[in-house]
């Protein structure tokens, strides 16, 4: 017996029967697969598809951090301060929109990346979440420094 005479017959019609609907996204939502790592090897690097209310408490945290510290660029910039960061200086005296849109592109692209690496121990040491609490603190911290500027800025006659 050769080997092409074992290759079975193709019984497939070729028709799809499978219906992709909206309901079979929502249900993936509602009840996701991969909340932990299958191997011992994922303990390290767990990629899942489900993470805790608290990671997104965070992302939305830093995501209301980062508009807030835009507006309040803005308004310290009205009374004659100039944007340290030379990245989003090109876009804040020309068009407003611009800077929110890059600045809010750019925050949520970090906190997607943030995201991915929580369930990872970052240098085998301590869980990537500890980062979101930690720009979740710079940013308290820049916003406290701003409300104070704004608090002590000089009277413009």
């Amino acid at each position: 017996m050769h080997a092409t005479e074992r290759v079975p017959v193709e019984r497939r019609s070729g028709i799809e029967r499978r219906r992709y609907s909206i309901a079979a996204y929502w249900r993936g939502a509602l009840n996701p697969r991969r909340r932990a790592g299958r191997r011992a090897t994922d303990r390290v690097y767990t990629i899942i598809d489900w993470h805790s209310p608290r990671v997104l408490a965070l992302v939305l945290l830093i995501l209301g951090l980062s508009s807030l510290d835009g507006v309040l660029t803005l308004m310290l910039m009205a009374q004659g301060a100039n944007e340290v960061n030379p990245f989003m200086a090109l876009f804040v005296p020309h068009n407003i929109g611009w800077f929110a849109a890059v600045k809010l592109t750019l925050t949520s692209l970090g906190a997607a990346v943030l995201v991915v690496c929580a369930r990872m121990k970052l240098f085998r040491l301590f869980p990537g979440e500890l980062l979101l609490y930690l720009v979740v603190a710079c940013y308290v911290a820049l916003v406290t420094y701003e409300l104070h500027l704004l608090a002590n800025a000089p009277l413009m006659i």
